[in-house]
Parts: C-alpha cells; sequence; structure tokens
C-alpha cells in the first residue's frame, strides 16, 4: 500500500485542492489530507471547522481520510506511513518556495518524497486568499468551491 499525504491550511478547501487530491487517488492507494495547524496564521475557519468541511467535501472518495496536525509535515507524514507529501503546484511562482520546501523535508526525512501535482489549467488562478475575499464582498464563489464551503462563507460574511 502507498500512502501519501497531502498537507494545507485548507482555509478554505477549494475545487484546486479537491483536483489535486482526485489526481492523487487515481496514482496511490491512499490519500490522507491533512490541515496544518500554524500558529503564525490567523486562520478564517477553526480547524475543525477546516477538518469538517474537507471531510464533507470528499466524502465520496473511498480511498481518502481527513486530519489535522500542529508541527513538522514530515513528522505527521512518518506518523501515518505515508512514504510521499504531495505538493499542488499552480504555476512557476509556487515553485521556488516548494522546491526549498522539498529539499529540506528530503534532509528531514530522506525516505519520504515530495511529489509534486499541477491542478486542471481552469484552477491555476484560484487559491483560499481570493475565495476569502471575493466571500467577504458578497461575490459568488460557487464554481470555486464545494457547497459547504460556500454556505460556510456565507455564514461568516452575513
Amino acid at each position: 500500500m502507498h500512502i501519501v499525504m497531502y498537507p494545507g491550511t485548507f482555509d478554505p478547501v477549494t475545487n484546486g485542492h479537491i483536483d489535486v487530491i482526485r489526481r492523487a487517488v487515481e496514482l496511490f492507494s491512499s490519500v490522507v489530507v491533512t490541515v496544518a495547524i500554524n500558529t503564525g496564521k490567523e486562520p478564517l475557519f477553526s480547524t475543525d471547522e477546516r477538518v469538517e468541511m474537507l471531510k464533507e467535501s470528499l466524502k465520496d472518495f473511498n480511498n481518502v481520510s481527513v486530519d489535522s496536525f500542529d508541527g513538522l509535515v514530515v513528522d505527521h507524514a512518518k506518523a501515518v506511513g505515508a512514504k510521499g507529501i504531495i505538493r499542488g503546484l499552480r504555476a512557476v511562482s509556487d515553485f521556488e518556495y516548494e522546491f526549498q520546501m522539498a529539499l529540506m523535508n528530503r534532509k528531514l526525512a530522506g525516505n519520504i518524497s515530495t511529489i509534486f501535482l499541477m491542478p486542471h489549467e481552469k484552477y491555476t488562478y484560484l487559491n483560499s486568499t481570493i475565495v476569502r475575499n471575493l466571500a467577504s464582498l458578497h461575490s459568488d464563489v460557487s464554481e470555486f468551491v464545494p457547497p459547504i464551503v460556500q454556505r460556510a462563507l456565507k455564514k461568516k460574511f452575513q
């Protein structure tokens, strides 16, 4: 069994994230989607809210589980038995940061590989910050996020 982990803040999860997960599911036996707790950021949604939105959004995937962690990505990857860490690349601008992180993760845990997956081109401009900004201005975000996220955003910005 080849387990991979897809870490992120997912604040909120977008259709671009789900597209990357869909690609990972086609390649690996099991995908652990994990919400990173970053004390340096102030998320819009709590960790529990993000986990619940992911679980609901991914309920049709049989080989996907959702959890959260606080600490180093590679430590959590080891804890869940992952052989790889999935990272999404939307544009060249993502590459430099992701490349540096992949090299550091390799240094910390040489037996865990970083796998870069690109979402469908229709999601290359999409990120959680843009979605939050649009929702805060009461714009329709239905084509960018799953229905549960759309409802949660509307509730946050009523």
